[in-house]
């Protein structure tokens, strides 16, 4: 473990994890230099979405490659795969006729024998024309350790959680084998990471398993993978109310937004849970709100953006079109000096009308492509991470370094990060990076309901005279906020936002108030969140620099056995003393708090660190809810080490302006070093990068 003597202030941090020299050198020094490429929940970048195709690989689209010859309807409803990409296809059987019923349940009118799902399936690719013989039987031996475990009271750590068969370049053949997989070993699921088939156990079978038996259990999901419209499943007859009742309870927690539930008597005083889905529009009694949420348009597309902030984009281009900032809904927010590239969606806005913009965008550093329509905005955090490519100039030693050849040192670094990871800290640009006042110091402000003192940080200039400072500076020297509206541009939209609010109800605790309110929800708690991100990194510090990466009694886990659909804090395990000198759990597996008013602090000097910190910044009473704002922050868990992915590198000869791939040791006449990988969501490359060189960046 090596001391840090020139991380920037902005980790708030003072460890490394690894103990490799490192060196130096110099990024963004101009945005091409840092490319960063979101890649969506199918494990797609969003440079590659093509408009005359769905923007992800979805379960329906799975379903739609593999019964391609079906002509039966089928339901729309995405509702149940969200993070995953899974397929499903049933066996070559009923799964429900009408003879499966009870006589009481057929003869109910809402079940009537026409009505009930009975259906051939379409034969779809087999295994043995998608796999070779060892991966075959991989899959097979993995098949059978996730029965085994289920069947056994095995130590889970016994077998590997999950299984990758490798990269599957073609989107058919990775639909295929999703659809094969499943066909076969109904109790697995599949999910794709950057185009890598990774298979899981299926945690939603293993718990129905425990209400009903496995046909039951098999066949309920072949069920809901087919969504035949006017079908129906019915599970046993059941004379049991209590455990009618915890049926009905999982399905409608697991899959409430599509099916419903209802229990039917049969002669012998037993009853049948009776399994239909849901109304194409939704519940039979909507509201007017709810009519006017189906009627509203989205159009998706994909922001590449130059030298520019998200929300600065957002602003061009909600100026452009008329609309409202919080009428964009995107996945994070991607660095300013870089070229980005993202998927964002915008409401009320035709796909005709934003590809009309044309080139007055341009000129600000903003292009659209892939415009379509869409049918819901997206969420923060529905990704699966970030591509980078980056390139790192003017290489050099240490200035302390000992004589040692430069590629020596940057081979070491790269394949010390790796193997051992890096400290999962946020990066400078979450905090503001370069700016006089930072975006914590806000958060910090509205969490001890400071909101005039807010305000004012809010207003703090640059060390700069262009027009944006010129007006903040007026602000500040005579609260006009009439007269700093006409000095700032149009595209300053959360400026504008907040002036104008504080021109209507003026500059007190009162007026700052509804001035905070008039921002969207996603741009107040934005500065909450970046001051639970600075404590997050000076914990994640001071938990390295304690116990070093040793799991010690007191840290927290995240439970990878926990129940799918149990809270958060369920799913989060204490290590007891027990398992420490048992070493029975790996630094990788250590998760600390982002603070809030529901999580769970570590049992060890880590979480006293937490309660004296807050104590620091007069947050010991504070319980994380500012009913005023409008704010909940109920908290979150991070892990302290990530890994980056597919990591590779090449050197940037001075001279001839080739590249050589990495890991040769060539003559020190580099200058450049050129980057590829991808991270988790949430995961910054700058932090990577300080990991690896060891220096300011």
């Amino acid at each position: 473990m090596e001391k840090d003597s020139c991380r920037p202030f902005m980790f708030h941090s003072s460890s490394y994890l690894n103990d490799h020299v490192g060196f130096c050198g110099s990024i963004k020094q101009s945005p091409s230099d840092f490319v960063v490429t979101e890649i969506d929940t199918s494990g797609q970048l969003v440079t590659e979405i093509a408009t005359d195709h769905r923007s992800k690989e979805t379960l329906s689209e799975q379903l739609e490659i593999c019964q391609q010859n079906s002509k039966r309807p089928r339901l729309s409803s995405p509702e149940l795969y969200v993070e995953e990409e899974r397929c499903s296809i049933p066996d070559d059987s009923a799964l429900c006729t009408a003879e499966g019923l009870p006589p009481s349940t057929r003869e109910v009118e809402d079940f009537q024998y026409d009505n009930v799902f009975a259906c051939q399936l379409d034969k779809v690719d087999t295994l043995d024309s998608l796999l070779d013989d060892s991966a075959r039987e991989r899959l097979r031996l993995f098949a059978c350790n996730v029965k085994d475990m289920w069947n056994s009271k095995s130590e889970p750590a016994v077998h590997p959680s999950e299984l990758s068969l490798g990269p599957f370049l073609d989107k058919k053949d990775r639909a295929s084998l999703h659809c094969a997989i499943r066909k076969q070993y109904p109790f697995l699921i599949t999910v794709t990471k950057c185009g890598e088939i990774v298979v899981k156990a299926n945690q939603d079978y293993q718990e129905l398993c425990c209400l009903v038996s496995e046909e039951e259990a098999c066949g309920f999901l072949k069920f809901l993978d087919a969504r035949m419209e006017d079908s129906k499943f019915a599970f046993r007859p059941d004379g049991n109310k209590e455990h009618r009742k915890k049926v009905h309870h999982f399905i409608s927690k697991k899959f409430g937004k599509l099916v419903e539930t209802k229990s039917f008597s049969d002669s012998q005083q037993s009853a049948v849970v009776v399994v239909r889905f849901r109304e194409r529009s939704g519940f039979r009694k909507r509201t007017n709100a709810d009519l006017r949420q189906k009627q509203e348009i989205y159009t998706a597309f994909t922001l590449r953006k130059e030298n520019l902030e998200t929300l600065e984009a957002i602003g061009y281009l909600s100026s452009e079109l008329g609309v409202l900032s919080s009428d964009f809904s995107y996945t994070g927010i991607k660095d300013k000096k870089a070229i980005t590239y993202q998927a964002m969606v915008v409401k009320k806005v035709t796909p005709k009308s934003l590809k009309e913009l044309g080139r007055s965008i341009e000129k600000k550093g903003i292009c659209l492509s892939n415009v379509r329509s869409a049918s819901q905005p997206l969420r923060l955090g529905q990704l699966q991470g970030n591509h980078f490519d980056i390139i790192v100039r003017n290489l050099k030693q240490h200035s302390n370094d000992c004589p040692a050849s430069l590629k020596e040192r940057i081979f070491e670094a790269i394949e010390n990060v790796k193997k051992n990871g890096f400290i999962n800290y946020y990066g400078p640009q979450r905090f503001g990076q370069g700016q006089n006042v930072q975006t914590d110091q806000i958060g910090l402000a509205l969490l001890n309901e400071k909101l005039v003192k807010a305000v004012r940080l809010f207003f703090t200039p640059e060390d700069t005279d262009d027009p944006v400072n010129k007006a903040k500076k007026y602000f500040l020297q005579t609260e006009d906020a009439k007269g700093t509206l006409a000095m700032l541009p149009d595209f300053k939209v959360r400026e504008k936002m907040l002036l104008r609010a504080l021109n209507r109800y003026g500059i007190n605790q009162e007026g700052c108030c509804r001035a905070w309110l008039s921002l969207p929800h996603s741009m107040r708690i934005f500065y909450i969140h970046a001051y639970c991100s600075k404590i997050w990194n000076e914990a994640a510090s001071y938990r390295i620099k304690t116990y070093g990466t040793k799991v010690v009694n007191g840290d927290l886990i995240l439970a990878e056995e926990s129940a799918a659909n149990s809270s958060l804090n369920a799913k989060v395990h204490v290590v007891t003393s027990a398992e420490e000198m048992a070493d029975k759990y790996t630094i990788n597996q250590v998760i600390l708090p982002m603070v809030g008013h529901n999580i769970q602090y570590p049992a060890n000097k880590v979480g006293e660190w937490y309660h004296k910190r807050l104590a620091r910044d007069e947050l010991q009473a504070c319980k994380f809810r500012l009913p005023a704002l409008q704010l909940n922050v109920p908290g979150c868990y991070r892990h302290v080490l990530k890994y980056p992915h597919n990591l590779t590198y090449s050197f940037i000869e001075d001279k001839e302006n080739e590249k050589v791939t990495g890991g040769s040791l060539l003559e020190d006449s580099v200058s450049s070093l050129s980057m590829s990988f991808w991270l988790d969501p949430s995961c910054y490359a700058t932090v990577c990068l300080g990991e690896i060189m060891k220096c300011d960046i």
